[in-house]
């Protein structure tokens, strides 16, 4: 029986380096957010090389979900990086056969480093109302929420990787702690715009508290955001 690991994050949330992490392990195949070319079709929104994106992937989100997300992929494990905005106005049946993970991060951090090349960022855009969605579901479905934050994964990465993988009722797997710099096959043609400092990388980046200030005008955003990261954090490991 596959596992499919469905990682809903929001941007700028370590949920590429979390990717590359899986992409280590053998036992393991990698997408990279696969209805991205769909959300950007059906939300319009304007981001760098949206068409690039639109045609390098499937609009069509049946078609993603029989394909890749519910696909045979030659391996026992299936790690699907998504942003967990992008699942919207769509069948999300395919939810129920996989293990669904939050990745989260303090929402002032998340937008100091996307607002860089989102200046006009929204609450929407951060990915935490639809992960606080994806939340109740989960509990509504009677099953316990696997929450991982960005911060606890840099702060001791070994620590977290191997309670995480304890949730996933995976072995942890050693080679997961250190990847090669670089491009990598599974990314998407939006690596370009985003990738830069994840692809210097060959490990996770030790932990420092932000410095980073959020223009006074997503103020309001971050106002917004907050209630709904604390929702989801009183559920992290």
């Amino acid at each position: 029986m596959t596992l499919r690991i469905n990682c809903c994050s929001g941007p700028r949330n370590l949920s590429t380096a979390l990717m590359y992490s899986f992409r280590q392990r053998s036992d393991t195949t990698v997408f990279d957010e696969p209805f991205y070319a769909h959300y950007l079709k059906v939300t319009g929104r304007q981001h760098p090389g949206r068409d690039e994106v639109l045609a390098s992937q499937s609009t069509d989100p049946g078609q993603v979900t029989e394909e890749i997300m519910l696909g045979d992929h030659g391996t026992p494990v299936v790690f699907f990086k998504q942003m967990a905005h992008h699942l919207i106005e769509m069948d999300r049946s395919f939810l129920t056969q996989c293990a669904n993970v939050l990745l989260v991060r303090d929402p002032t951090e998340m937008l100091a480093s996307y607002s860089v090349k989102m200046t006009d960022a929204t609450l929407a855009d951060t990915g935490l109302e639809a992960q606080v969605m994806l939340l109740e579901e989960i509990l509504g479905n009677g099953e316990t929420p696997i929450v991982l934050d960005a911060t606890t994964l840099r702060r001791n990465p070994r620590q977290a990787l191997e309670a995480f993988c304890s949730q996933l009722g995976l072995p942890f797997d050693e080679a997961m702690l250190a990847w090669p710099a670089g491009p990598k096959p599974e990314d998407g043609v939006w690596e370009k715009h985003w990738y830069a400092g994840v692809h210097a990388s060959n490990g996770f980046l030790p932990y420092q508290p932000s410095t980073a200030t959020v223009a006074k005008h997503l103020q309001p955003v971050i106002d917004q955001a907050q209630p709904l990261y604390q929702r989801l954090c009183a559920y992290a490991s």
